[in-house]
């Protein structure tokens, strides 16, 4: 035996704990080839100790973290300190707030999760839903998040009461009002019962505001360890109907109302196409950075025609255009946006969006005041896209495409077999939001376009606007909005006869109402006036 000197245990703090959490140190016993520990009584080990085994059938038995030997204890001679890392575990928190910027407020306490090294997953939808208990105080948005983290249950709780705290909370009253709510909802397969912690959490099965969301991340995961046979989707299938549909929420901007894609009475927006290319298929060369009074012109006649987004564009998407260098698409972006943000338009405030497929572009437009990003390629032909979005915590648009395109017409096949057209639209836009979300880009930040004309020929874009509405309620997509680009395409042209791009108004009008029947929450247009008109009287009839 050795005489042992006594060693200190790292251990995680409750409070504002570093982004890496220290290694916790253990005590092990390598004593050769005895399978017990001299003059320790096994009994003061840990379950998980001695579990581990090696290879050769031995067993290493570990002190307990909180284990202290006493001064002048005699331990074996092989005992050593070895550092383990801290086990990864899986949680579901919900989210909730009531005053002020809601969303903000949730998307600042996820920030702070991540900032401290409670790793946010995958996120729910936002919910808007009607206050409970405590009834007379402002509608609530809610959701939900998987995180990972390191930190025991009471170490989770204390983590996010500080968050709480640094965001301003004071709890005034219970279940009433409140800045920024975050409740632990489940921790693994853990059940909880300690006086400041209940989990699973007591009011998940009564609570549709906390249900809906969670059923989002893990519809077919038991919450009661003890009921194993009932799956989230359950307590949610059990509960009465709501007296006021939950619908969800897709924050634009500061300035704009963040859209309600299961609002049946939601007001659909009109996306302006503002192309400053030279070659776009029916108005390259129409807009040019040099001209600033006609783009100014243009920008205005949009705004007075009813436009409330306008979507700015620098690279030609149509086959066979040439892709042009990344300055070149910067300096045909940028005068655009900065008009727009600029005095000239200082009391008219509209959406911006950006068509663009490369991350340096997104930053760069954003960082000019764009709220939008709508890629063509749903994040996959630049990788630093979809890590860059998260980052900016702005909107993306994530388009269906195959290919690049250049060659997306000669993969237009969908066989029967894999799902047919809508089929291979879904699961392939189902695998861009997985994409989207494991790169940090929470799942209310998410819009969704069925790329019409992108990896679709002829028929098959009528196809699509006829099944619209299988799309939107198609699992892994449920509650995102929805934005249809049917504008001016050839498709039209074939159907209608009209070989003239400009000249396929009628045809395109028959299309932005098909979109609004079929559910889409915006539709992108070249002839903003004729189809402001067309999507209001669509409004009238199919939202209400």
């Amino acid at each position: 035996m050795k005489r042992f000197a006594q060693l200190a245990v790292a251990a995680p703090g409750h409070l504002n704990p570093p982004k890496t959490l220290p290694l916790r140190v253990r005590h092990v016993c390598r004593c050769g080839w005895t399978r017990r520990v001299s003059r320790i009584d096994i009994r003061q080990f840990s379950q998980s100790a001695r579990r581990v085994s090696d290879s050769f059938g031995l067993k290493r038995h570990t002190f307990p973290k909180d284990y202290k030997p006493a001064a002048g204890s005699d331990l074996p001679a092989k005992m050593v300190a070895v550092q383990e890392p801290p086990r990864k575990r899986t949680a579901y928190i919900a989210l909730g707030s009531n005053m002020g910027d809601r969303i903000g407020w949730i998307e600042k306490a996820c920030n702070e999760m991540d900032a401290r090294g409670i790793r946010v997953k995958r996120t729910s939808s936002l919910w808007e839903t009607e206050p409970m208990y405590v009834l007379d105080q402002d509608r609530f948005v809610n959701g939900a998040c998987e995180v990972e983290t390191t930190l025991e249950p009471l170490e989770l709780l204390d983590a996010l009461q500080d968050i709480e705290r640094a965001l301003g909370r004071k709890k005034l009253i219970d279940k009433g009002p409140r800045n920024i709510d975050l409740d632990i909802l489940l921790y693994d397969n853990l059940t909880v019962d300690h006086e400041r912690l209940k989990i699973p959490h007591i009011g998940i099965p009564e609570r549709e505001f906390v249900l809906r969301p969670l059923a989002e991340l893990i519809p077919d995961k038991p919450i009661d360890p003890a009921r194993p046979w009932r799956l989230t989707a359950d307590y949610l299938d059990a509960l009465p109907p709501s007296r006021t549909p939950l619908t969800t929420m897709t924050p634009l901007s500061s300035h704009h109302p963040p859209i309600q894609a299961l609002n049946p009475s939601r007001k659909t927006h009109v996306m302006a196409i503002l192309n400053m290319t030279p070659d776009s298929f029916s108005d390259g060369g129409q807009n040019t950075p040099a001209d600033q009074p006609s783009l100014h012109q243009t920008i205005a006649t949009f705004l007075d025609a009813g436009a409330t987004m306008i979507d700015i564009g620098g690279q030609s998407t149509a086959p066979g255009a040439p892709e042009v260098s990344l300055d070149e698409e910067l300096a045909r972006v940028l005068p655009a946006v900065r008009l727009i943000r600029s005095s000239a338009f200082a009391s008219r405030p509209v959406l911006v969006s950006v068509d663009t497929y490369r991350a340096a572009v997104a930053e760069a437009a954003v960082a000019a005041g764009a709220d939008i990003v709508n890629d063509v390629s749903g994040g996959s032909m630049d990788p630093a896209m979809l890590p860059a979005v998260a980052r900016l915590g702005a909107t993306i648009c994530l388009m269906h495409m195959r290919g690049t395109p250049a060659t997306m017409n000669a993969l237009a096949e969908y066989p029967a077999g894999e799902g047919g057209l809508v089929g291979g639209i879904a699961r392939e836009l189902v695998a861009r939001v997985r994409a989207a979300e494991e790169a940090g880009v929470r799942r209310w930040r998410i819009v969704l376009d069925p790329g019409l004309g992108f990896a679709k020929v002829g028929p098959q874009n009528v196809h699509v606007l006829r099944h619209l509405d299988e799309l939107r309620a198609w699992p892994g997509l449920q509650g995102l909005p929805w934005l249809v680009g049917s504008s001016r395409k050839s498709f039209i042209g074939r159907v209608t006869g009209v070989p003239t791009p400009r000249e396929r108004i009628w045809g395109t009008a028959a299309t932005a109402a098909a979109a609004v029947q079929g559910g889409a929450d915006v539709v992108r247009v070249h002839d903003v006036k004729e189809m402001a008109q067309v999507v209001a009287m669509a409004d009238a009839i199919w939202r209400y």
